[in-house]
């Protein structure tokens, strides 16, 4: 049985990514839940068309895990098209290996289109429905995110494997289904979790909690059975706790290109920051870093960091650390 350093499961997809100028966003008093607009029945050119495979949450993290030295696989599904045959492609190229994807016949690999305006995406996404294969694989972690409706008898197939296989971490990043799931149907998968990834208002939904103080929020993913609390706050920064201790660490000091992928950016340099032994301030930094520089690019992975840079840029930056955080 091969042994590897890291198992990412979850959907994958191609990305077509469309700048857009012509567009206007329009929020709520408290500029929250806001809405794109186009004008109505007419033509609206674009900038750019870049079309990009083996996009997706856990895609991202099987290409970024590799590029940060880690021997990892793929788990999720496509279709027997051109389109699937594009994202093994660039696994390979990546030197992630793709032999527990699953091929499926008749069904069309997922294709989504993003709309880039002023640096934040919209994602116009369908998810096909799959058949999906679980192999007894020997690995130290488990990288487990987004999957669509449909797939709860595989998210049970993943909670059975955790269970026999007591030794290995999981690092969990739930997408929208996955989060409306509810903690109940998932509750021994997030207790199996070493590292849960959340933004902030998405540890509001999954803790049940109105409030959006960090230090409430993290100790809700605590409760649950989760050993370590990651909290992503956009551009004002991230924390992280341990359950005794939460540490803060502000933004990457650079431009904001085009934000896809660069929350499953910091989530994959995270935990591969655990897996060569930092601690957990070290490892805010290594996803900051990482997430950062794939902020400036457009597309996820263009801008993900070796072991090497992120070192490098840690030894040019030493002052860029996380912080306690006290409040």
């Amino acid at each position: 049985m091969a042994k590897f350093d890291i198992v990412s499961i979850g959907d994958t997809t191609i990305d077509a990514f469309i700048e857009v100028h012509e567009a206007s966003v329009h929020c709520n008093i408290n500029h929250g839940d806001c809405q794109i607009c186009f004008s109505y029945a007419n033509k609206i050119p674009y900038e750019n068309l870049i079309v990009l495979p083996a996009c997706g949450n856990s895609a991202n993290n099987a290409i970024g895990s590799s590029r940060l030295g880690m021997k990892g696989t793929y788990i999720g599904a496509i279709g027997q098209d051109a389109h699937g045959q594009d994202i093994l492609n660039e696994f390979k190229k990546e030197k992630v290996d793709t032999s527990h994807i699953s091929i499926n016949k008749g069904v069309a690999t997922n294709y989504h289109f993003v709309l880039v305006f002023k640096g934040e995406r919209t994602i116009l996404l369908k998810h096909n429905k799959f058949k999906y294969t679980l192999p007894n694989l020997s690995t130290e972690w488990v990288y487990f995110s987004s999957m669509a409706q449909g797939t709860e008898k595989f998210h049970k197939e993943v909670d059975r494997y955790l269970q026999k296989n007591k030794s290995v971490k999981l690092a969990f990043n739930p997408g929208t289904f996955q989060m409306r799931m509810g903690k109940k149907a998932l509750g021994g998968i997030y207790k199996r979790t070493e590292i849960l990834f959340l933004n902030r208002e998405e540890a509001q939904l999954v803790t049940q909690q109105t409030t959006r103080a960090i230090r409430s929020l993290a100790h809700g993913m605590h409760k649950m059975g989760v050993k370590i609390a990651v909290i992503t706050d956009g551009r004002a920064g991230a924390y992280a706790s341990n359950g005794t201790n939460i540490w803060f660490l502000d933004h990457f000091p650079g431009p904001l290109i085009e934000a896809t992928g660069a929350g499953d950016a910091f989530g994959t340099a995270f935990t591969a920051a655990i897996f060569h032994g930092k601690t957990v301030p070290e490892a805010i930094a290594w996803g900051t870093i990482n997430g950062g520089n794939v902020a400036l690019y457009t597309g996820p992975h263009k801008g993900l960091q070796t072991k090497s840079q992120i070192e490098s840029w840690l030894r040019k930056h030493p002052k860029f650390k996380a912080k306690e955080y006290n409040k």
